[in-house]
């Protein structure tokens, strides 16, 4: 808790540019995913583009955290959730990047493990 008025004004200010930067990251992030001149990667909205959306969601609730949430100025057990936390997200994402790999779902013959061959159709995958 602040304990004088200069710590209060300072406090102030420090919410009022962090809520002003999560307010323009957050128009970035529209900015991205809907403006032409903006597009990475391929025409429309695509991995790419969400890709970019997730960095900056990931930034701004960093932000969050140690700024609104107070944990910077935590013990490193809190640092240690928090790394956590990041790091099972990136894994998930990857987890979701592998499935794209799926020969039965996608065609992939590089990673087809002999029962699938793309070139029959789906019901004639036993030979019938």
């Amino acid at each position: 808790m602040a304990g004088s008025i200069e710590e209060v004004k300072k406090a102030k200010k420090l919410y009022l540019f962090i809520g002003t930067l999560l307010f323009v990251f957050t128009v970035v992030t529209v900015m991205v995913a809907t403006i032409e001149w903006l597009d990475f990667g391929e025409h429309g909205f695509d991995g790419v583009d969400a890709t970019i959306g997730l960095c900056i969601a990931a930034f701004k609730a960093s932000l969050v955290m140690l700024i609104f949430m107070h944990l910077n100025n935590e013990r490193p057990m809190i640092y240690f959730f928090y790394i956590l936390g990041i790091v099972m997200a990136f894994f998930c994402m990857w987890l979701i990047g592998l499935s794209k790999s799926d020969p039965i779902e996608y065609g992939n013959e590089s990673y087809s493990d002999g029962f699938y061959d793309p070139s029959k159709p789906a019901t004639d995958v036993h030979g019938n």
